[in-house]
């Protein structure tokens, strides 16, 4: 899937150092700067977002001749960059961060520009857009008429999310999901600061005749209005001394994505919340230079440290952090059940095949309670925690739950895999789980038996044995 992400891209800086002076002269302080980093913003910030996630991505924007955009090529070398003339000097923006403290910040070429002229080969990638975002950062890219007209052509047949600017320009009608933070989303609709943000949803969502518009709330979450359906809060966990550059940014990013891979705006919402929150917690914009969060190994994980009974009440938050990190960088969450006493070579052929299917295998496992009301109060043969523990050990799994219920609905219900794995003689309609799996956008697939491998058969020999 190739996404294609348009609107204005800015050259942004950051300096970071320490005081501990004023400076001779004047009353004000004097910094040491300790490090210097620079990376594409606006557009480009989206578009390397989703390059560092995997993602095949261009860039449709106008760049100008100077040093600064030299330097934004520089940034955006996983990117493919369709750009006309900007005729306007490249917008840079200098954070300023003085003792892990924001400092300040210098804008250069940050004026109201001339509206620049989309050129034919920008038009055409547009038409061939696969996936669309704009990123409108008000410099007049998203006023010209040819552009407008192609993205709402486009976004008859693919998704089109626009990310909004105070001082840009209306989205398009034919935008599927429309992205403006509280105070964005305020001024647009004209509505007091303290109205509900369902009411500005609604009334954005009627003017600009997109299909939906989710208002961003940052701690407070986001609320999405779509079609004529009751407005959706979705809540997210609060991350302290979050820096919120780039947040949305990220959200609309993953929204793009999980709406292009399911048609769901409601689950794009939910998952775009959750990776912007997972984004801030793995330090935002200045850890975007850093690889993306890989599973842990098996020896990192709770099933293998410490005391085994600290393994299922820990387990579902690791759990958690992985999934959301994975789904940050647009990737497949796999999960699959079962009680897995006596580990055998069946077991781990399934499980293998599982997590060929995605990005991450999450395994759940009945408890010992759970286990003993389905097989008897003979099983199981291994308590739960050794039996988390071995599974952990396996290089295809990623992360161990334990649940309580006979069923693994619950379970499945707060992980909300993409894809539920069973293993086993069942046909996938046939299971109870695969209805509550669908209703998110996922999909259930079952893996062959393999013959001759079972616990029971091994608890028997063994007991021939004894």
């Amino acid at each position: 899937m190739r996404i294609t992400v348009v609107g204005d891209t800015l050259l942004d800086e950051d300096l970071v150092g320490s005081s501990s002076r004023l400076c001779p002269d004047a009353p004000v302080p004097v910094v040491d700067v300790t490090a210097r980093s620079r990376r594409a913003g606006g557009a480009g910030l989206v578009a390397t977002m989703l390059a560092a996630d995997g993602h095949e991505v261009e860039l449709v924007t106008v760049l100008s001749d100077d040093d600064a955009a030299g330097s934004l090529r520089e940034c955006l070398q996983s990117v493919r960059v369709v750009a006309g003339p900007s005729g306007a000097p490249t917008p840079v923006k200098t954070r300023l961060r003085c003792n892990g403290e924001p400092f300040g910040r210098l804008d250069e070429g940050c004026d109201p520009a001339p509206v620049p002229r989309a050129t034919d080969d920008m038009l055409a990638a547009v038409s061939e857009a696969e996936v669309l975002i704009v990123a409108d950062y008000g410099r007049g890219l998203l006023a010209g008429r040819s552009l407008r007209k192609a993205l709402e052509r486009r976004a008859a047949d693919v998704p089109l999310i626009w990310d909004p600017h105070p001082r840009g320009t209306p989205p398009v009608p034919a935008a599927w999901l429309v992205t403006p933070n509280a105070d964005e989303a305020s001024a647009a609709a004209g509505l007091p600061e303290q109205s509900d943000a369902a009411d500005i949803a609604g009334a954005l969502r009627a003017r600009w005749g997109s299909r939906a518009v989710v208002v961003t709330l940052g701690e407070a979450g986001a609320v999405l209005q779509e079609g004529t359906a009751p407005p959706l809060r979705v809540g997210v966990d609060s991350v302290a001394g979050a820096d919120p550059c780039g947040a949305g940014d990220r959200f609309a990013a993953t929204a793009a994505v999980v709406l292009a891979r399911t048609g769901d705006v409601a689950l794009a919402v939910q998952e775009a919340a959750s990776a912007a929150g997972a984004y801030l917690a793995a330090g935002g914009v200045g850890a975007l230079a850093s690889p993306p969060p890989a599973p842990a190994r098996p020896e990192e994980r709770d099933a293998r440290s410490g005391a085994a009974d600290d393994v299922p009440a820990s387990a579902f938050g690791d759990a958690r952090e992985l999934i959301s990190a994975v789904r940050a960088r647009g990737g497949t969450v796999v999960a699959t059940g079962g009680c897995f006493d006596l580990l055998h070579a069946g077991h781990v052929r399934t499980l293998q095949a599982a997590r060929d299917l995605g990005d991450c295998l999450i395994v759940c496992v009945n408890s010992d309670d759970s286990v003993r009301r389905l097989k008897g109060s003979a099983r199981p043969l291994i308590g739960e925690h050794d039996r988390a523990e071995l599974l952990g050990a396996l290089g295809c799994v990623d992360a161990v739950i334990v649940f309580e219920e006979d069923s693994p609905e619950d379970v499945i219900g707060r992980i909300r895999p993409d894809v539920w794995v069973k293993g086993g003689d069942y046909s996938a309609a046939a299971l109870p789980e695969t209805k509550l799996v669908q209703s998110w956008g996922g999909r259930t697939v079952t893996l062959p038996f393999h013959l001759g491998r079972s616990t029971t058969a091994l608890a028997a020999r063994l007991a021939d044995v004894i």
